[in-house]
């Protein structure tokens, strides 16, 4: 057995389950019909979660995500950081 120690970027999985979460979400919208982006949004400033579709459990798994860390992810992925 090797004795070193690992390191665990916690930020890096946490941005990948975000990440996968609102690909769900946004795949869940377009199948229902709705425009995905407009969802989102409207659930970011609102944080209701009537924005969000039942469909594929699309409402549950937006909400197991904290609005803030959700931000957070979104404005470093748009400045590439």
């Amino acid at each position: 057995m090797d004795d070193f120690t690992r390191k665990f970027n916690l930020a890096t999985e946490k941005d990948a389950e975000i990440h996968q979460i609102l690909l769900t979400v946004y795949r869940a919208l377009e199948e229902k019909g709705y425009n995905p982006i407009n969802q989102i949004v409207g659930y970011i400033l609102s944080e209701d979660p009537t924005y969000i579709t039942n469909h594929n459990n699309a409402r549950t798994l937006i909400r197991k995500i904290d609005r803030d860390e959700l931000l957070q992810v979104l404005v470093r992925k748009y400045l590439g950081q």
